[in-house]
């Protein structure tokens, strides 16, 4: 799963750095962990990493050399394209890394099949305050598996400009305040301009309806999964999605999100439901056909068509302890050293959000973080079933979506079908 920082975010100031001593070249000392008896740590993170908060790696990993002096610890990096199967190959060696990073929606696969140790919650920093999404992404059957290590979410973005133009001043704090604006700018624009460019495959904008309805992509029948998206909940959520491209998406409803802020540059959309940071490239100057968009450009928390702030997939990564690891002990040490309470206040300096909501109050107090930080705290994530994995592989909610939006089925045939299409496969490991 590509990753890119949450630009949008926007937290200016220094990276504040772990307190810590010692080197992670192993000259800290002349003893290894006594505990463990590991001598070695090996460490998996992805490029995002190594280019963007170094020094935050190298910080955890001075604080566990200073811990246990004599300890080596070992750094590999890897792109999101092909992290996987590299990770499939060692895990089925007796060479398994210590320490690996997944991105949230991988985990599940992974937990199933007993790849990753369960954790012991409580020997991490803020654990009772993290994310809703972000806990269920490392939570199987009851048992915690990982720590959520960064966010990145989703909110509103529009051209104040355009709704200006239209008497409307102030960003939509209401459903009824975004339909009335919305409504305003396609009559001003005419047809042929999208007020909302919202690409109907797009599951995950799509499963925030369905979610703010109280439906679920699938839930829990006794000890087995099954798909819920004809459940009425869910298809009311569906329909409120459909009215949406309806009235105001008016570009090709086949076509996926990964343009959307070339669209949204390009001055062909009012306004978008999206990842944070792609505000941020459709205003770049590589991407800006409009002019000026970076301060014609407001960013606010979704509101739902239910009364609440629509809930968001949070995308982010996740650390976890692969079951074959030596140094287990250690491994969930280095992990709190760089997720835990001053290792969070880095990655926020570095414009993510942050894995637990006790440091999401001063974010939301900012009004350069308000928006991302409010849109946050209501999270939805997807089933924590053995067969996650090939229902996203097999794109079943990109086909009913775009069955949904360019009207070849309707709302309840094409979620009855995808319900069959879940059914098939989300139990199977």
């Amino acid at each position: 799963m590509k990753r890119k920082l949450i630009a949008a975010v926007g937290v200016a100031g220094m990276v504040i750095g772990l307190a810590a001593c010692g080197g992670s070249d192993g000259k800290g000392g002349d003893t290894a962990d006594k505990a463990s008896g590991a001598k070695e740590l090996t460490v998996w993170l992805t490029v995002d990493a190594q280019k963007n908060w170094p020094e935050l790696v190298k910080a955890a990993d001075d604080a566990i050399v200073a811990k246990h002096p004599g300890l080596t610890i070992k750094h590999e990096y890897y792109g999101w394209p092909d992290k996987n199967a590299k990770l499939d190959a060692v895990l089925a060696t007796d060479k398994a890394p210590d320490v690996v990073e997944m991105g949230n929606s991988e985990m599940i696969g992974y937990m199933s099949t007993g790849a990753f140790s369960e954790v012991d919650p409580a020997k991490f920093d803020n654990s009772a305050a993290w994310l809703d999404a972000l806990k269920q992404s490392v939570t199987f059957d009851g048992k915690t598996y990982g720590v959520p290590y960064y966010a990145g979410g989703r909110v509103g973005t529009w051209r104040k400009d355009l709704a200006a133009e239209v008497g409307v001043t102030a960003a939509p704090k209401s459903w009824a305040d975004l339909t009335s604006a919305l409504d305003k700018i396609q009559a001003a624009k005419g047809d042929k301009f999208s007020a909302l460019y919202q690409p109907s495959p797009d599951w995950y904008a799509a499963m925030s309806f369905v979610y703010d309805a109280g439906g679920a992509i699938a839930k829990k029948d006794g000890s087995a999964w099954k798909g819920s998206l004809s459940s009425p909940e869910s298809v009311k959520g569906l329909k409120q999605y459909k009215e949406l491209l309806d009235k105001y998406m008016h570009a090709d409803k086949t076509k996926d999100e990964s343009d959307r802020p070339v669209v949204f540059g390009q001055g062909n959309a009012a306004a978008m439901f999206a990842a944070a940071w792609e505000g941020a490239d459709a205003a770049d100057p590589k991407s800006d056909k409009v002019g000026g968009l970076k301060d014609k450009i407001e960013n606010f928390v979704m509101p739902g068509p239910n009364g609440k702030n629509l809930p968001v997939f949070l995308g982010g990564s996740d650390l976890a302890v692969p079951s074959k690891s030596k140094a287990k002990d250690v491994a969930a040490e280095w992990i709190n050293a760089f997720t835990g309470s001053q290792g969070q206040k880095g990655l926020i300096a570095k414009g993510n959000l942050p894995n637990n909501k006790t440091d999401l109050g001063p974010l939301k107090a900012d009004p350069k973080t308000e928006v991302p930080a409010t849109a946050a705290e209501s999270s939805w994530f997807v089933p924590t079933a053995p067969g996650w994995g090939q229902v996203e592989k097999g794109k079943v909610l990109q086909t009913m979506l775009q069955d949904i939006g360019t009207g070849k089925k309707s709302v309840e045939d094409a979620a009855k079908a995808a319900d069959a299409e879940i059914d098939k496969v989300i139990n199977t490991k």
